[in-house]
């Protein structure tokens, strides 16, 4: 089958990003599983020239790089793209981009539509008024417009048939298997030692709370421990000004950037355990790689977190203080809290692997070309 990704920035996911892990994991193990993938990216994201990834082929289109017009404008082109290509498969990234899902359902009959709902986006403080009224729209047309919606958490797929009366297929993110090197060389850059630092995850923006991380992390008076936080803007420089201020006058704190590949992987192996306060997940992929890892998680209590397991290590959502005594108790306990990650890992690694995902949503695909009648909801 001839498939093509719609929504993401690019691949590979240099910059993080939960949807660029997603499609760069899917669509190279859809390369091993013999089908043509094409990815469509943006040139600030992935090189314009770069055409090839891991046997993926990259197609590069310009967008207004705005806050509210960097996807959408995206989104546009490579919809009309398209419609002059011979796809068999037009998998659109999340329900801002599905609202455009409309112009190949309508005139690419010939291709089939799938969207995969990754996160209630609306819900996410960084939106003003319209854009939220915006993907509340798209979360009905994510659920409407294509032949399929796949959705990465059971959560997920319960809101959308309580929600919108829509039946989705549930299919988790996963993790990579391969191992790969350690580098302690990434560990002295950052003035890091194994097991002597916390770490904090995720893209700079505010639904992510990581400033109750920190005021949590800056209450515990222990020198010999630090809390590093890993990521960056994503339209919302405000933010990050607002952590990185907040944060400076506590020397113990590192704000790495964006990380990717090893250097990536080296500080997630030696963290002492992740911690993340978060107000709303879809299915966290950066969580779900650290539990691989057998790192401990210090998580809010949410149902995106909570669906990875309920033995973990849980507070209320915007409770510091309990989010405090939590770091200090793995601090304290920290052989009785590795061990219990260990046995989580191995649920973790078995679940949640891109092999048996990939093959999952090539399944869909599939469906999809034998019987489009009767899978989703059909437009008309």
């Amino acid at each position: 089958m001839k498939v093509a990704f719609i929504g993401q920035k690019g691949i590979p996911a240099t910059f993080g990003g939960g949807v660029e892990r997603y499609v760069e994991a899917v669509a190279s193990n859809l390369v091993k599983l013999n089908h043509e993938v094409f990815v469509y990216t943006r040139p600030y994201y992935t090189p314009a020239k770069r055409k090839k990834y891991e046997g993926v082929n990259l197609i590069s289109l310009p967008s207004i790089r705005t806050k509210n017009f960097d996807a959408i404008s995206t989104v546009f082109l490579a919809s009309i793209h398209t419609l002059f290509q011979d796809y068999d498969i037009i998998h659109y990234q999340g329900v801002g981009p599905s609202l455009l899902s409309f112009i190949p359902r309508i005139f690419k009959p010939s291709a089939k539509v799938v969207v995969t709902f990754h996160s209630l986006d609306r819900l996410h403080a960084k939106w003003s008024k319209l854009a939220k009224l915006i993907l509340t729209i798209s979360e009905w047309t994510a659920c409407k417009f294509p032949h399929q919606t796949i959705a990465v958490s059971k959560g997920l797929q319960v809101y959308c048939l309580k929600k919108y009366n829509t039946p989705t297929t549930f299919i988790p993110n996963g993790i990579y298997l391969d191992s790969k090197s350690d580098d302690k060389k990434v560990l002295s850059e950052f003035g890091l030692k194994k097991n002597k630092y916390f770490i904090a995850m995720s893209r700079l923006v505010a639904h992510k709370r990581i400033e109750d991380v920190i005021n949590a992390f800056m209450k515990i008076n222990n020198p010999d421990f630090k809390l590093v936080i890993i990521g960056g803007s994503s339209y919302t420089d405000d933010y990050q000004t607002f952590l990185q201020q907040l944060a400076a006058d506590d020397q113990r704190i590192v704000f790495t950037g964006f990380l990717s590949g090893e250097r990536l992987f080296t500080i997630m192996k030696n963290s002492l355990a992740l911690a993340s306060a978060s107000e709303d997940e879809g299915m966290p992929i950066t969580i779900l790689e650290v539990m691989s890892l057998g790192v401990p998680v210090i998580l809010s209590d949410i149902r995106g977190h909570r669906e990875l397991g309920d033995n973990l290590i849980y507070f209320d959502l915007y409770d510091v203080k309990k989010l405090q005594k939590e770091m200090q108790y793995v601090l304290k306990n920290t052989k009785k809290v590795k061990a219990a990650a260990k046995l989580q890992q191995k649920m973790i690694i078995n679940d949640y692997n891109w092999d048996d995902i990939a093959k999952s949503i090539a399944e869909v695909y599939r469906q999809d070309i034998v019987a489009p009648q009767s899978l989703g909801n059909t437009l008309f």
